[in-house]
């Protein structure tokens, strides 16, 4: 058993303290998910606030399927896909700054502003699958539980949202050679 799966174990079986590990373990990780699924970091705080709390007051049964975490940002996709049908119209997102020197903070921040400007002009369902492969470290298995698709049409979307991501980022000026 995983570790979200075993303090979501706990929490139903009364421990407080344990939905308080599970906040900890996901929302940061679950936040930029959704910020990218919905385009909105404000509107994805929101949606993971209210992944928790539906955790909290519903007590949805985890069978254990696939792991904890696969289980809870199915929860949050289809919490910002309800979201997406009442609310077309969404601001984008703002960068965080870095903390470091302030020469490699602005490289860095340039770099994440090109890459996702680039993720945003792909498709949505590239976007998500590029971004929970690379961002979240899912596997294809986890990424399809996720988004509803087959393995095979994760590792196609996968395929298609790199080619895809490439041309855009050499459409903003970056060539292959500066590509990570």
């Amino acid at each position: 058993m995983d570790n979200g799966a075993e303090a979501y174990r706990r929490f139903l079986s009364g421990d407080r303290d344990a939905l308080a590990e599970i906040v900890r373990d996901y929302q940061p990780g679950l936040t930029l998910y959704l910020s990218g699924v919905t385009g909105s970091f404000s509107a994805a705080e929101d949606l993971v606030e209210d992944a928790f709390v539906k955790l909290a007051a519903d007590r949805p049964r985890f069978i254990g399927g696939n792991t904890f975490k696969t289980w809870l940002y199915t929860i949050g996709r289809h919490l910002a896909i309800d979201y997406l049908r009442r609310r077309r119209d969404l601001p984008l997102e703002e960068e965080p700054g870095a903390l470091e020197d302030l020469e490699t903070a602005y490289l860095r921040r340039e770099e994440r502003i090109h890459l996702h400007r680039a993720l945003a002009a792909l498709k949505p369902e590239y976007r998500q699958a590029l971004y929970l492969s690379y961002f979240e470290e899912m596997s294809n298995t986890q990424v399809a539980a996720v988004m509803k698709k087959t393995k095979r049409q994760v590792e196609n979307l996968l395929h298609r949202g790199r080619v895809s991501l490439k041309a855009q980022l050499e459409k903003e000026g970056y060539f292959h050679e500066e590509l990570p």
